[in-house]
């Protein structure tokens, strides 16, 4: 071979092991034991800012070591003080467990971006979206090797659920009042295709709610503010999946 042909080659090689390690969000949750999706998040619309100065590598790290199924990093910088450089730092110190972009997509050039990022999944958000919207990110993200994690509110979103929707978050919090119940993961989960993967999200803080909610088939659980808002978020995390296990 020429110069050009061994570098072609070799870059065949490189890119090949590069798609390899690409991890399943999906399976990570089905095989857990706790099914705990930490969060890297500095700040929220209803309760201000969290932990401003939280730095992303040791705490990303930090969760990891403690026994994370998976990890999510906020990247909407206005409403939640996240970037993508925030997500570029996560992606550098995790290698092992699937790392969620969370954000809210509303474009095509954001999937790409997502995958160019290093996203292992993405979230859709299904208020922010038509089904018709759904269903092309869902493709595209699956073309780009990535997953996605569909979030619901309520049960008219449920028709935004097709077969090709890798896991179903149901989040408790009203976005209209921001107030969370955890009843409605419950409500919610009943209406939900069986042999679904499914997660909760918001107003999770207490290890008996896990232990319960993973009992009615819940396999998987994003929490961020539980973690953030104490002075050591790994440590926190570690106690809390230790409460978990019992």
């Amino acid at each position: 071979m020429n110069i050009l042909e061994q570098i072609c080659a070799n870059k065949r090689l490189e890119v090949d092991e590069q798609k390899h390690k690409k991890v399943s969000f999906k399976e990570a949750l089905q095989h857990s034991d706790t099914g705990i999706i930490a969060e890297f998040k500095r700040r929220s619309p209803s309760k201000g800012w969290i932990n401003a100065h939280a730095d992303v590598a040791s705490i990303v790290s930090g969760y990891a070591a403690a026994g994370a199924a998976a990890i999510s990093v906020l990247t909407d910088e206005q409403f939640f003080g996240g970037s993508i450089a925030d997500f570029q730092v996560a992606r550098h110190e995790i290698e092992d467990i699937p790392l969620l972009r969370k954000d809210f997509i509303v474009d095509e050039f954001q999937v790409y971006q997502s995958r160019v990022m290093g996203a292992d999944v993405i979230l859709l958000i299904a208020a922010c979206l038509t089904k018709a919207e759904v269903a092309r990110f869902t493709a595209l993200a699956h073309e780009l090797d990535m997953e996605v994690l569909l979030e619901v509110h309520n049960a008219d979103e449920l028709a935004y659920i097709t077969p090709a929707i890798d896991v179903v978050g149901i989040n408790n919090r009203d976005l209209t009042t921001f107030s969370t119940d955890i009843r409605h993961t419950i409500e919610l989960a009943y209406q939900l295709p069986e042999g679904l993967v499914k997660i909760s999200e918001s107003g999770l803080s207490d290890p008996q709610t896990v232990v319960k909610l993973r009992q009615t088939g819940i396999q998987g659980f994003l929490m961020g503010e539980t973690f953030m808002k104490t002075p050591n978020p790994p440590q926190t995390l570690k106690t809390f999946i230790e409460a978990v296990m019992g």
